[in-house]
């Protein structure tokens, strides 16, 4: 493990995890360092307090666990530097730990989480040193039970809602506060905040996360991915769209860093794009959509025709009764970055779709677009051929690139988009 040293002389390990993405994440753990073996001195370099043998003496306090569950899924998405923020016999560190570690990190300045009991030090190390704090995360272990009359109470932890604001409130730095709650919803609130480029709105009591890019006073175009993907798919085409645009990128319920509340289907990611459209005022916008997100917008602008000002659906779904229906599929092994419970759902509608969906084609008022991608897709390429003549005055263009059109040649997808027109 990695060390480094303190101010005072103490050499401590922490640890690092993750794939190396984005700026590192400081994550203070509540745990306390494991114990050195008895009478092996740490191996830092540094300078410290030595044991007469040349190597410095880390009085017991070397890297602790790798930390909490939560920590795994977080590391999928930053860097963590990973330093318990007790020691071995229970203490917690002072608050020039931190700072002798970002020193040693060569940071300016450090977003930083606190993890329970580990939030005591980040809330110190933040009111001591906000000028080096960019952001900071407490996961906190939630309400405090009712005190007891017969004892005195408890006082409040430094990682305590209330306490936090108070001690950080001279801070401009953002503040996070989080109870602590299953690992992946506590995963996507704390990569949703600390990604400069994602923010947050509420729809029908769904929190849903979006990307925004390009001038605030460009016309508005909405990207929405198909399934299993998120706003994170759009990558080179958002960015192009962006130079002229105020482009918004949603993750639907279920997916990237949004909640995942059940309850899915066609017709539920219908009505929820409508509402981000509506809660955004973004009436009469551009809808760029793929698959499934591609599904939901068609028969949103068929339901609320004066939302949408104009459509491209990539590669989308027509709606007719698959034959032979698609058979019950099954969950692929490890962690998932979208809520499996959408594929049988959806699954469920390709194979016997309502028949309003199909027969309300010419209510479609918006120019339209359909993109195609060609024999290599899985889709039948009569499908879409078919969609575009029921939807009255829509264009029909095929690139040949299979599927995922968008990812496979974003450079035809773009031409073809601009060709047509965004408003």
């Amino acid at each position: 493990m990695p060390t480094f040293t303190t101010h005072d002389g103490v050499a401590l390990a922490y640890r690092i995890l993750g794939e190396g993405r984005g700026r590192p994440l400081v994550c203070l753990t509540g745990e306390p360092g494991e114990p050195r073996e008895p009478g092996r001195p740490g191996r830092s370099g540094g300078k410290g307090e030595h044991d007469g043998k040349g190597e410095t003496d880390t009085r017991g306090l070397r890297g602790g666990p790798e930390g909490p569950e939560e920590f795994e899924g977080l590391a999928a998405h930053r860097t963590l530097v990973v330093l318990p923020a007790r020691t071995t016999d229970g203490r917690l560190l002072p608050a020039g730990v931190v700072e002798a570690l970002r020193d040693h990190l060569g940071l300016e300045r450090i977003d930083l989480l606190g993890h329970l009991a580990g939030g005591d030090l980040a809330v110190r190390y933040a009111a001591a040193h906000p000028h080096r704090v960019r952001s900071l995360v407490l996961v906190t272990p939630g309400p405090a039970p009712e005190p007891d009359p017969a004892h005195a109470p408890e006082p409040d932890p430094a990682h305590a809602p209330e306490r936090a604001r108070r001690a950080f409130g001279g801070s401009t730095a953002p503040v996070l506060v989080l109870e602590r709650a299953p690992g992946a919803a506590l995963v996507r609130a704390v990569v949703a905040f600390l990604d400069p480029a994602v923010r947050t709105v509420t729809v029908d009591g769904v929190g849903l996360a979006y990307r925004v890019a390009g001038p605030g006073d460009g016309r508005p175009l909405v990207l929405v991915h198909g399934r299993g993907e998120s706003s994170t798919t759009w990558g080179p085409v958002m960015e192009d769209l962006a130079a002229d645009h105020r482009v918004y990128a949603v993750d639907l319920r279920g997916h990237g860093l949004s909640d995942r509340p059940g309850g899915y289907g066609f017709d539920v990611f219908r009505d929820e794009l409508g509402g981000f459209l509506k809660a955004l005022g973004l009436t009469g916008a551009t809808v760029v959509a793929h698959s499934m997100g591609a599904g939901a917008a068609c028969l949103l602008a068929q339901r609320e025709p004066a939302l949408v000002g104009r459509l491209v659906l990539e590669e989308p779904p027509a709606f007719v009764p698959l034959d032979p229906p698609r058979p019950p599929a099954r969950r692929p092994e490890g962690r998932l970055a979208f809520d499996w419970r959408i594929v049988p759902a959806t699954d469920a509608q390709l194979n016997a779709p309502d028949p309003a969906w199909r027969a309300g084609l010419p209510a479609i008022t918006a120019p339209t677009l359909v993109l195609a991608g060609g024999p290599s897709s899985h889709i039948p390429q009569e499908q879409p051929a078919g969609l575009a003549e029921a939807i009255p005055d829509a264009r029909l263009v095929t690139v040949e690139a299979g599927h995922l059109v968008h990812e496979a040649r974003p450079a035809a997808f773009l031409a073809a988009v601009r060709e047509f027109g965004t408003g």
